[in-house]
């Protein structure tokens, strides 16, 4: 039977190969989740020397709940937003126990699973801090060896590092809001509802996380306020007894015209919650990172949650909406987002700049080679599929079976793919790495195709000779 991971993975073609080589560099892979382990997998099976380096003593980043490595904001109640059969491997099954939405249990034991299941773990290291990632040359442009330094004082040296930390560890805090003298915690922190049973709840934000906490809250709390500065789409977790992202993706196809599935998606979303203005959310008025939850709709229909969208401003315990009324509040969470953090990575390298990595199709600093970043975007599916198409594009150029354009036409590609971005998108630091994924996967394929024919000719003159 074809399953629609199946599908969904052999609609979008994955990157073509080149020729059948055995690798053998010495690659460094920093962070065990979902993006590390995925790497270091396609690299382990062409011949690769990988070491994975992993701050804590887990495998599966932040759906580790309570990850020892401290930079898990999962809770409790978290479940992915896409269905197991877009969420999955293309090449490993989640077990029959886990849920049509996978929880971070689900998550968790899968990826465990998948680690041991394609020989990974093995080469994993526990509790191993990476503190700098270093050129062995100070000259950019040319190929060197690249130095980790480990929280213990070790150093080691590699031909290539993938960095496959990820960006939700940081949490993104608003100043004004510590204004607020009740309890104010970023979502970062949040795990359980039990300790706000009987308070007065403001959640600004609505993102994923903000949605699901205040769905959390809103059943014990004597008033749940969520505030939506912005305009949103949310999307239904179900639709026709189906998961929504089983059902649109199908659509998720490059010869639909982009204008056409987004027209379908917020046609279907209608059937499901209607006109979502009706319920005190702004009606977009350009694109952003779409919202999917089961539960926040009817909750504001039933009264639990009230919307607003506006701080206008805060005054110990009391916030002031921007449509003029006010409350009294406990606890004010704020999933206001995260701020990439890449303190191992020297600035003269990589900087981080409004949230940005100037990145050649988010994974490579034009100036240093053997050097990637894998995981670094925000997408509109499943981040697995993602990060397997990642894999195979890096894992050609470190066959040397592809080779990188130059600098200069990387920094071009940068600034293109940006100012598009920029041209659709709010103008925000959640959509500075924001990626619609069929766009980007046909930009790997279509990439990887012209890398690939650019070393085939470097080396037909040595053949010829």
């Amino acid at each position: 039977m074809t399953t629609t991971s199946s599908v969904y993975q052999r609609g979008l073609d994955g990157p073509v190969a080149g020729p059948n080589r055995r690798g053998s560099k010495r690659v460094a892979v920093i962070g065990a989740g979902a993006c590390g382990i995925c790497a270091a997998k396609y690299l382990l099976q062409t011949g690769f020397d990988v070491t994975v380096f992993e701050i804590g003593g887990q495998i599966g980043g932040m759906w580790c709940y309570l990850n020892d490595n401290g930079r898990s904001s999962a809770y409790r109640t978290l479940h992915i937003n896409t269905s197991r059969g877009v969420t999955r491997f293309s090449d490993l099954d989640f077990d029959d126990a886990t849920q049509v939405f996978p929880d971070h249990a689900d998550m968790h034991r899968y990826l465990v699973a998948y680690a041991r299941h394609f020989g990974v773990t093995p080469h994993i290291r526990f509790h191993s801090r990476v503190t700098q990632v270093r050129p062995d040359t100070a000259r950019a442009g040319e190929a060197p060896r690249w130095t980790l330094e480990l929280a213990t004082g070790a150093v080691e040296s590699f031909d290539a590092v993938i960095v496959a930390t990820g960006h939700l560890s940081q949490p993104l805090d608003m100043p004004e809001f510590k204004a607020f003298t009740g309890e104010y915690l970023h979502a970062h922190y949040y795990k359980t509802p039990e300790p706000y049973v009987g308070k007065r709840v403001c959640v600004v934000g609505v993102g994923n996380s903000a949605c699901d906490i205040a769905s959390d809250l809103c059943v014990t709390s004597p008033r749940c306020t969520l505030v939506a500065r912005s305009g949103v789409l949310i999307l239904p977790k179900l639709m026709f007894g189906r998961a929504f992202t089983d059902v649109t993706a199908r659509i998720q196809r490059p010869w639909i015209p982009r204008p056409l599935r987004r027209r379908i998606t917020r046609f279907l979303t209608w059937l499901a919650h209607g006109d979502l203005t009706r319920l005190g959310f702004k009606r977009p008025e350009t694109l952003s990172h779409v919202t999917s939850n089961a539960t926040v709709v009817t909750d504001i229909a039933y009264r639990r949650i009230d919307v607003k969208t506006g701080i206008e401003a805060i005054d110990g315990r009391t916030i002031r909406f921007t449509d003029g009324s006010s409350g009294d509040f406990d606890v004010l969470i704020a999933a206001t987002g995260y701020a990439i953090d890449l303190d191992f990575i020297p600035p003269d390298v990589l900087e981080v700049r409004d949230n940005r990595l100037d990145l050649y199709l988010r994974m490579v600093p034009p100036q240093w080679p053997g050097l990637y970043f894998m995981g670094f975007f925000n997408t509109d599916t499943a981040l697995n599929m993602v990060f397997e198409h990642q894999a195979r594009w890096v894992r050609e150029i470190l066959l040397d079976n592809a080779r990188l354009p130059d600098a200069s036409e990387m920094q071009d590609a940068i600034a293109a793919r940006a100012a598009w971005y920029a041209s659709q998108y709010r103008h925000t630091i959640r959509h500075s790495i924001e990626e619609e994924h069929v766009r980007y996967l046909t930009d790997l394929k279509t990439s990887l195709k012209h890398m690939l024919q650019r070393r085939a000719r470097e080396r037909e003159p040595a053949k010829a000779a």
